[in-house]
């Protein structure tokens, strides 16, 4: 299965993997990290948006959010949560903007699909394009030098008569600027059981390597991965919320 098929073949089951993924936390998160580092303003874009929940609440709370996905499948079903909002089929290392932003978001280490260090650097470069001077990029990494190969997250829900259980998980071979994200989707009912795996290229990058990219661009500040508190990250764990304010 090539890269992003499995997410436009189960685009409709996208909202039941990520069922245990708390949105509105890790929104309201960003917003009162935007009220703090942010230049006031609410023109808001989100990369890799999805199904747009992230979308949802970012409008809910007073911005003009627009959304951008490889996906048309999932962007048919943002349109449909957030018939307010703008969204268009863009690949995030390259995007562009009519007019420009206060606020770019990228959740859910998302950041990573840009496939390697070349469009990592254009979808920042992008992104600094896009921002209003003193507006902020905001996204989620993993250091690929704490990545453990083993560890892999789990759950299960249940729509209609079908019970899915869900496995991702990191993989890094220790050298080099590819990663992988390794999806594993079960489907059971009654009569049958159905079995998806799939593994997305992403791109590998450490968080001093990271930072010494977005540092021309960007004011850089990162934060413990916790979107209950704002605390400032102790290089303990491999992964992070950034927070760059536009130079």
């Amino acid at each position: 299965m090539s890269a992003n098929a499995l997410y436009t073949d189960l685009s409709g089951y996208y909202d039941l993997m990520c069922v245990d993924i708390d949105y509105q936390a890790q929104s309201n998160a960003i917003h009162r990290l935007h009220q703090i580092f942010g230049n006031g303003g609410h023109t808001h874009l989100d990369l890799a948006c999805g199904t747009g929940p992230h979308v949802r609440h970012f409008i809910d709370v007073g911005y003009l959010s627009s959304g951008l996905d490889i996906n048309q499948p999932m962007l048919d079903i943002a349109a449909t949560r957030c018939p307010e909002a703008f969204f268009s089929l863009q690949d995030m290392s390259t995007f562009e903007v009519s007019e420009s932003l206060d606020l770019i978001t990228c959740f859910l280490y998302s950041i990573h699909y840009n496939d390697g260090i070349e469009k990592l650097k254009k979808c920042i470069a992008s992104a600094h394009r896009a921002l209003k001077q003193g507006g902020v990029f905001y996204f989620n990494a993993v250091d690929k030098n704490k990545i453990n190969n083993d560890l892999w997250v789990k759950h299960s829900a249940k729509q209609d008569d079908d019970v899915f259980t869900f496995r991702s998980g990191w993989h890094y071979d220790g050298h080099g600027e590819k990663q992988s994200l390794r999806l594993s989707i079960e489907k059971t009912n009654a009569d049958t059981t159905q079995i998806w795996n799939d593994e997305h290229p992403m791109v590998a990058v450490s968080f001093t390597e990271l930072t010494a990219l977005l540092t021309p661009y960007f004011e850089v500040h990162v934060f413990e991965h916790n979107y209950q508190t704002i605390t400032p990250w102790d290089s303990l764990l491999g992964n992070a919320i950034f927070v760059c304010v536009k130079r």
